[in-house]
């Protein structure tokens, strides 16, 4: 029950906040109110979080304190932006993306909003919530394939999703920022991470995030060439650049998690033994 009533609270703030984010960057009448409007509903998601599991676990999620969260936040965002250039950077060498002109600084100010509420609901929800109940019946390994499998099924209902698409983002977004998350033990880092990751893509770059439509970022950049090394219509997130560069950080964070103690073994359900006349009874303490 405390995974149904910890998503049931969460969703009950992210699918209208979402909603009425998308609308107002949709509308494109005012970027700073969709930037304003998404901070602040992702800051209420965060509050319904910590409420949710205060009264669900009886006790303060630790994943999401305050103290150290800003430079968790822009570790990760940096971090994200950084990946995000190197991987463009490579696709541009071998003539796989090209800068057209100079995007909407504007546009991509509102994007910064749309963002937010994205990040911290799916993080909240797969991260904070999902990976983290389910560890604590079959360990980290397990959680984390399954969370990274379903974090790639629930991106098949973009526009332009595919099957490829999809095993991508669950091994760079699933598999990355959920060993952030066993590495740090925090859903900082992997939000820093997720909400550099798809500023850098969409609001800088302005390509397709995840198999949306692209977006107007301070670029207007556009993709050619293979699918496989592109990401095609899907977005730079499909392109086999991407997996291997998220691939080889989803080690580093693993192995840092290992090294930390961090991994959570998969329990061991052990069969009841019955005192016998041949075996006695365990003495009582």
């Amino acid at each position: 029950m405390r995974l149904v009533k910890q998503l049931g609270a969460v969703l009950v703030v992210a699918v209208p906040g979402s909603i009425a984010v998308q609308a107002l960057h949709a509308w494109g009448h005012s970027f700073v109110l969709t930037l304003v409007v998404g901070v602040a509903i992702a800051a209420l998601m965060i509050g319904t979080y910590r409420w949710v599991v205060h009264q669900t676990e009886h006790r303060h999620p630790r994943a999401i304190r305050s103290t150290g969260a800003r430079s968790a936040l822009a570790r990760g965002a940096a971090g994200g932006v950084l990946l995000m250039t190197a991987v463009m950077g490579i696709i541009a060498t071998f003539g796989g993306y090209r800068v057209e002109g100079w995007g909407s600084p504007s546009a991509a100010i509102g994007f910064l909003g749309l963002t937010a509420v994205v990040v911290a609901s799916e993080e909240l929800i797969f991260r904070g919530i999902v990976q983290r109940l389910l560890e604590e019946r079959v360990g980290t390994w397990i959680a984390l394939a399954v969370t990274a499998a379903l974090f790639g099924a629930v991106h098949l209902v973009n526009p332009h999703a595919t099957l490829w698409g999809a095993f991508a983002v669950a091994i760079e977004a699933g598999g990355m920022l959920g060993a952030a998350y066993v590495a740090t033990r925090s859903l900082w880092l992997p939000m820093g991470l997720h909400f550099g990751w798809n500023v850098a893509v969409g609001g800088v770059f302005g390509t397709e995030v995840s198999g949306n439509e692209a977006s107007k970022g301070l670029l207007d950049g556009a993709t050619s060439g293979s699918t496989l090394f592109t990401g095609g219509t899907f977005g730079p997130e499909g392109s086999i650049i991407a997996v291997l560069a998220c691939t080889i950080i989803t080690v580093a964070l693993l192995r840092l998690a290992h090294q930390r103690g961090h991994i959570v073994r998969r329990r061991e359900v052990r069969p009841a033994t019955t005192p016998t006349s041949a075996s006695p009874a365990p003495a009582t303490v």
